[in-house]
């Protein structure tokens, strides 16, 4: 038995779009609006996360890139992000010349610390990029009063976190800018990409231009741009898989409550959803200070269990800087995510949860 943690879930709606597109032959569009299928797709995830406007790209980091530059952060900025998250938070500040200073994190959900992120501001500080980290939100009330009172954009990192809500209200719409990913891995995909929501035209007009090379009307670049373009075919999967996403969020956390219930009396930190939070399960991240032992014990067993992520950003070699993050490196050492995906079964989630339980048990 193998259960994977993540897997793309594409069936034969996905098959026949891709294949009408290629038997079209408009495969892309360099049109300021962007081509049939991407336009499509931008109006039902608007539609989907309230918000009035989205523009594609074609990855997560993309559509963190172009909201950076839609803000005009540039060298000698200072951006505060989490270190624990994935690397893409860290590099696409750097890849506008700015510098990331990093930030710790809660043990409540391994998002960002308001209190942390408030004695890191400076006169250099440009922007904050909270992550909503493995489908929770972060703690947006205090974040938005510390940016409130700062005169500080936030641009979200909603990459984990599609369909995850706070307040009735979807993350990555809270501040000027959300930013999601269609990896193969995440609860929907288009194969690569990722797309960004804002409520302000200026922004969104920005942003058109920004994912095509600063263009309007062809050759009359505008402003910096590079083709960060979602093609027709990844669009037209990722309309398809946004019909399908709130089915998948449905078995994602119908997976997540059986499990809970099966696992709740373990030596373990459970996940848990905090008041007025609803959140996508896209990871259901347990803590343990057996954590190595009991992934390698899993893995072992065919169980597709992963730490996200065992080194934070601060401790990579191209990152790596002296930094006081205690949380962030204790949930580092003890984080580990088991698999709950829909393709994931009953049978499954007992199987993880009798072999955690023997694990433990030894």
């Amino acid at each position: 038995m193998k259960i994977p943690i993540n897997v793309p879930l594409v069936g034969k709606e996905e098959i026949t779009a891709v294949t009408s597109i290629l038997k079209n032959g408009v495969l892309t569009s360099a049109a300021n609006l962007g081509g049939e299928h991407v336009q499509a797709f931008e109006k039902s995830v608007s539609v989907y996360i309230k918000s009035k406007y989205v523009v594609a790209v074609n990855s997560g980091t993309a559509a963190l890139q172009a909201a950076l530059y839609a803000l005009d952060i540039k060298k000698g900025d200072e951006v505060l992000i989490p270190s624990f998250t994935f690397v893409a938070t860290a590099n696409s500040v750097v890849s506008t010349g700015a510098k990331p200073v990093f930030v710790d994190i809660l043990k409540d959900n391994y998002t960002m610390d308001p209190e942390d992120l408030q004695k890191k501001i400076t006169k250099k500080t440009k922007a904050i990029m909270p992550v909503h980290l493995y489908g929770n939100v972060a703690f947006v009330d205090r974040i938005s009063e510390i940016a409130r009172k700062n005169n500080l954009p936030i641009i979200e990192d909603s990459a984990q976190s599609l369909g995850s809500m706070y307040k009735e209200k979807h993350a990555g719409t809270f501040f000027d800018l959300g930013c999601w990913s269609m990896y193969p891995a995440k609860v929907m995909t288009s194969g690569e990409g990722g797309f960004i929501a804002t409520n302000n035209k200026k922004l969104r007009d920005k942003l058109l231009m920004i994912r095509n090379h600063g263009m309007v009307h062809g050759y009359d670049t505008r402003i910096f741009g590079l083709n960060l373009r979602l093609p027709e075919i990844s669009a037209a999967i990722a309309t398809v898989q946004m019909k399908k996403l709130p089915t998948f969020l449905k078995t994602r956390k119908r997976n997540a409550n059986l499990l809970t219930k099966l696992i709740s009396d373990l030596k373990i930190t459970l996940p848990h959803q905090r008041k007025y939070e609803n959140v996508n399960w896209y990871l259901y991240t347990i803590a343990s200070s057996k954590r190595d032992k009991i992934l390698k014990k899993l893995n072992a067993k065919g169980i597709g269990a992963s730490s996200y992520y065992p080194t934070p950003i601060h401790k990579t070699p191209f990152y790596l800087q002296k930094v006081k993050l205690p949380v962030t490196e204790l949930a580092s050492s003890q984080v580990l995510s088991l698999p709950i995906h829909p393709k994931v079964t009953t049978k499954n989630i007992e199987f993880i949860a009798q072999t955690l339980r023997d694990i433990l048990n030894e």
